[in-house]
């Protein structure tokens, strides 16, 4: 390999964002050609179009998470994937869901797969916290936020998975009563969760 400043600034830049974009190799002036050669030569992996990690470095079960940060910066990890999380309820998602602003631009990335589920105003912005995962941010809405949301989106997921998340959720002492009560009303399902909420009083 000739030019070794330019490789160890790649793998230096890939330990550093754990996920390497090719825009990231190509805003330092240094041509993609030595990324192709480093996964070549078998010191970083190419997981999906645009992006790389090193050959040695150590993902968690949230790697996809980070990835779909990475892709859609604006997302907010929600639903599904944010019940897997947290580790409420059974589901194992084979997507990444993630909700967008009902005006944002549908991404167009095929890694990794994505659900995108529109959300608008206090529902978008409210509930968020900021995970920090193989050295990415990853912004995830909160156990309580997100079983108010299963119940928003009781059709697309199915209300058995959003009584379970509510279970589980309030048996691990995962959020209040009043913090429950807040979010229903953000997502406008207050009177849907009602008699699960009193049920659990």
């Amino acid at each position: 390999m000739s030019n070794p400043t330019a490789y160890d600034s790649i793998l230096g830049l890939a330990r550093k964002k754990t996920v390497l974009r090719l825009r990231d190799v190509t805003a330092l002036g240094i041509h993609p050609e030595y990324v192709r050669r480093l996964v070549a030569a078998g010191l970083l992996i190419r997981t999906g179009r645009g992006l790389y990690v090193l050959a040695d470095a150590d993902l968690t079960e949230n790697h996809s998470l980070v990835e779909a940060a990475k892709r859609v910066p604006r997302g907010v990890v929600c639903l599904l994937s944010a019940l897997q999380f947290h580790h409420m309820g059974t589901q194992m998602p084979h997507q990444v869901w993630l909700a967008l602003d009902h005006k944002a631009r549908l991404p167009r990335t095929a890694h990794p797969p994505l659900r995108i589920v529109r959300f608008s105003g206090e529902a978008l912005q409210t509930g968020i916290e900021r995970h920090k995962i193989e050295g990415a941010q990853v912004r995830i809405y909160n156990p309580g936020k997100t079983v108010a949301d299963c119940f928003k989106y009781r059709n697309k997921i199915g209300l058995d998975v959003a009584l379970e998340a509510l279970r589980e959720g309030w048996r691990g002492r995962r959020f209040s009563m009043d913090e429950l009560w807040g979010y229903a009303k953000v997502c406008r399902v207050a009177n849907v969760m009602r008699p699960y909420l009193e049920g659990l009083e």
